[in-house]
């Protein structure tokens, strides 16, 4: 581990001195890059100068040891046992530090969230989810675009898809794909008695132009009226878009933009992300074994979570995870439950490592 460190920490050492050559500075893309490498690196290298510095003081807190004056030599007990204990609190971080990070994790992410079985009410809790990232995201100081949507009439919506932009995005939301079960006394129930309702959440790293190579060739543009509220001239003009990619036949829709033009880039923002997710499907079926370490399987159709209304409880299949403040992950406070979906993937990394 030590060998590791030194290496990472010469090279954080070398982009910095490289971010003041004026070279790199006039360089847009070499300075972006550099600078997003520099931040990746940042927290093993701070932890890895904490790392040293502990072991300096262990040796020195050793040598007081042989001092002749009995107070120093109780001092030096004192902080030789305080230095050993923080040592291997430091030395578990950094090896979560240097688990290989996902690619994707510092990227945003495209999300889609449907309503699934239970009519309307399934409707009404894709709504219920909606609200539940946005709150989540605008707590981490994340933009949130909505990107394609179909309202209900009894609330929620049918669908809706949208942008999430911000610092190491994925890295978060990557555990939300699949199932979410909904347990509660809908508002049209007479008989108050509890449904069982559910929604699916749909999570895609945002995909670039060297990672998809969308040959245009390759999809079918159509134009349609958009639906839904917005005035006479949102029934009447064609701007909204539908994006077909024939290869693998994935559709993808939007209309919430203000122009055909709009409309057309968000199209094709989603489709690049679901034929970058499509590939990603396809590589971790063939490393089984490298999918099976990680929290959930991938599954879309996976349950993931339940969100029990009259328990005021939510609890995560995938790791037995349950706490009882419901009220407070729907209002956006989810870090304890991805908190621990992140504690759990790191474990089960760390355990293939070893």
């Amino acid at each position: 581990m030590k060998d590791r460190l030194e290496v990472i920490n010469n090279r954080y050492n070398q982009i910095n001195e490289l971010l003041l050559d004026m070279s790199v500075v006039s360089d847009i893309k070499k300075l972006t890059a550099l600078s997003k490498e520099q931040r990746s690196l940042e927290k093993i290298v701070t932890k890895y100068h904490e790392l040293l510095d502990l072991e300096a003081n262990i040796e020195e807190a050793k040598e007081m040891l042989h001092e002749s004056d009995e107070e120093l030599k109780e001092l030096a007990k004192l902080q030789l046992e305080e230095a050993k204990e923080r040592l291997e609190e430091v030395q578990q971080e950094l090896k979560i530090l240097l688990i290989p990070k996902d690619p994707n994790d510092e990227k945003n992410v495209i999300m889609e969230i449907r309503g699934a079985a239970g009519g309307d009410e399934g409707n009404i809790f894709a709504g219920d989810l909606y609200r539940m990232y946005f709150k989540y995201a605008e707590a981490k100081g994340w933009k949130i675009e909505v990107v394609d949507s179909l309202a209900c009439e009894a609330g929620g919506y049918s669908q809706i898809s949208f942008m999430v932009t911000g610092d190491s995005v994925y890295s978060f939301l990557k555990y939300e794909s699949g199932s979410h079960r909904v347990q509660r006394v809908p508002t049209t129930e007479s008989a108050g008695r509890i449904h069982t309702s559910t929604a699916t959440v749909l999570v895609m790293p945002e995909a670039d132009e060297l990672e998809v190579n969308l040959d245009m060739n390759d999809v079918r543009i159509d134009t349609f009226c958009a639906s839904g509220p917005g005035g006479q001239c949102v029934n009447t003009t064609k701007s909204a878009i539908r994006v077909t990619h024939i290869p693998t036949g994935i559709v993808v829709s939007c209309q919430d933009g203000k122009s055909q033009h709009e409309n057309k880039a968000s199209a094709l923002k989603v489709l690049q992300a679901r034929l970058y997710d499509f590939m990603l499907q396809q590589k971790q079926e063939a490393e089984g074994a490298e999918r099976l370490a990680k929290v959930g399987s991938g599954d879309r159709s996976e349950k993931i979570r339940t969100y029990n209304y009259p328990q005021n409880r939510v609890t995560d299949h995938r790791i037995g995870f349950t706490i009882q403040q419901l009220d407070r992950v729907m209002e956006g406070k989810l870090d304890p439950v991805i908190d621990a979906l992140i504690a759990e993937d790191q474990r089960k990394a760390l355990s293939v490592e070893e």
